[in-house]
């Protein structure tokens, strides 16, 4: 069957654009997934991600593990990415940011025409449903519901108390262009009244109120792209692999790759499209040549500081903590409060290491619970943990194949810290994470320190901890990237250079890592777009 547009990966970015295109009812699309719908009670209820982000049995998450990496002692790094309609908006913490206004003029700068913040903030508006309706800056008509917390733990707000004792500013909004301050995370999250305290996933949001209901979208899942379909230098579909048969998409519009940063250079390049010294040695012939293919992976490592507490009324293991979450999940069922609707990183915070400093550089994620390598090792008992992160980091990675096979895992190497500067801003953050964790707001709550933290650390030591524990806060962007230079995937309209008929629409698309959670912007990205595209047929 013949598509006018068919989309590889049904995720943040391209649940949006298959349920915006095809509004116009001459727009035809096919929309491939290679996980399933998305749509049970773990997703739906925010608390399930702390079954999902482990991994294990790779329920909706494809779970990737990276390269050996140098700078954090050697260890292979985790790598979990969402998998199933609505992409890495199934697993995420739900957190709704958008970044600081100078990183979209930054994009602007580097020549990527139409992406100054003043550019792309009526599409952040757009997408956006905001439960304290419309003003200049958000939007109240949107399909993605944005809510503040249903249940906030008191531990969250002690945190932000915290934060402002040490003479933080305080602020109740980090998505109007300057996101400096502490506070609390908007979350994307339903405040309707039939789906209350649920997840909103892009799938949630966009996908579902019109599948079934649009004989113009076909939304197959189950299946697993392998290759971009070439006639020359013309994209004209896609062949993918469902239920062990080999079928094939057809476009007469274009080809739209949405499957992430990591995703879509891995399809690029099984399809002969990139570096030739990244795909010709697994004997694929090349198709095109671009250098940029794969290149200038950029992601926020995350260090976690972490305290034991007597506290229950957070999420921990114990006979008192299994008694709290049973009535918990009661209360959300019944009118979506509660625990069950927490985030888990409910307190935010982001902060200047240096006061001369422009916009801040730091990002920290407060969770109401012990964190140790993404959940994936459980601590009995209850506790709080701190994430930090340098929001602009110089280390740049790449993503390659390890074969000609396309149910391969692409290798993924971030180079995490292989820039110095990287390490020591990392090493000023959690210096500063430390200082806010110990303030008098959060007295009540401590009771001791893990990981073998503790006063007086030199930056020796600060060091060793970093690169013992420190990991990815899910944010890989970049590896095709948009731009003008000769590193450049995609151009302004996100058409990838020197072919016809395909574009690129996702995270990886990003020149630069904006300062912030990446969610709301590949939203938006997804959004601009499918404007882009309708205009062109006007």
């Amino acid at each position: 069957m013949i598509f006018d547009y068919v989309i590889v990966g049904g995720g943040s970015a391209g649940a949006v654009l298959a349920a915006r295109l095809t509004e116009d009812p001459a727009i035809s699309v096919c929309l491939l997934e290679a996980g399933g719908r998305g749509d049970h009670v773990l997703v739906r209820a925010p608390a399930g991600v702390v079954a999902l982000m482990p991994g294990k049995g790779k329920i909706n998450n494809w779970a990737f593990k990276t390269e050996k990496q140098p700078g954090l002692d050697g260890r292979q790094g985790f790598q979990p990415r969402g998998r199933g309609l609505g992409g890495s908006s199934l697993i995420n913490a739900m957190l709704y940011v958008r970044g600081h206004r100078e990183d979209y003029d930054g994009w602007a700068e580097l020549g990527c025409q139409g992406w100054s913040w003043d550019e792309v903030l009526p599409y952040f508006r757009k997408a956006e449903c905001h439960e304290n309706g419309a003003d200049e800056i958000h939007g109240a008509d949107g399909p993605l519901h944005v809510a503040r917390q249903r249940s906030p733990r008191p531990i969250s707000e002690a945190f932000v108390e915290a934060a402002k004792e040490r003479g933080y500013p305080a602020t109740d909004d980090f998505n109007s262009g300057d996101n400096e301050g502490v506070g609390l995370y908007e979350v994307t999250q339903f405040h309707d009244k039939e789906r209350n305290g649920e997840r909103c996933s892009t799938a949630a949001a966009y996908l579902y109120p019109v599948m079934g209901q649009r004989d113009n979208l076909k939304v197959v899942t189950g299946a697993r792209a392998t290759r971009i379909v070439c006639e020359g230098k013309r994209a004209v579909g896609v062949e993918y692999r469902r239920k062990g048969q080999t079928h094939n998409a057809s476009a007469h519009q274009e080809v739209i790759v949405a499957s992430g940063a990591f995703g879509s250079p891995q399809l690029l390049q099984l399809s002969g499209i990139g570096r030739p010294e990244d795909i010709t040695p697994h004997g694929i012939s090349m198709v095109h040549e671009l250098s940029g293919v794969g290149q200038n992976l950029q992601d926020h490592l995350d260090f976690i500081l972490a305290y034991k507490s007597d506290d229950t009324d957070n999420f921990g293991f114990s006979l008192a903590g299994i008694k709290n979450m049973l009535g918990h999940t009661l209360q959300w069922r019944k009118d979506g409060t509660g625990m069950i609707a927490s985030p888990f990183a409910e307190g935010a915070a982001f902060l200047k290491s240096d006061p001369d400093l422009d916009k801040p550089d730091l990002q920290l994620h407060f969770v109401v619970s012990i964190v140790e390598d993404h959940a994936r090792k459980l601590h009995w008992g209850h506790g709080f943990s701190c994430h930090v992160c340098n929001l602009r980091p110089k280390s740049r990675g790449r993503v390659f194949l390890r074969s000609a096979d396309p149910m391969a895992e692409p290798a993924i190497d971030p180079k995490y810290l292989s820039d110095h500067d990287d390490l020591d801003l990392t090493i000023r953050g959690a210096k500063i994470t430390r200082d806010i964790m110990e303030a008098p707001a959060l007295a009540r709550y401590r009771q001791s320190e893990l990981f073998g933290i503790h006063d007086d650390m030199n930056d020796e030591e600060w060091a060793r901890h970093i690169r013992a524990r420190a990991d990815t806060i899910y944010h890989p962007v970049g590896t095709c990237k948009m731009g003008v230079d000769d590193m450049a995937v995609v151009d302004s309209e996100l058409k990838v250079r020197g072919l016809e008929g395909l574009r690129v629409v996702d995270a990886s698309v990003m020149p630069t890592l904006i300062g912030g959670n990446t969610n709301a912007p590949t939203i938006m990205i997804a959004e601009k777009i499918a404007d882009v595209i309708k205009a062109g047929r006007a």
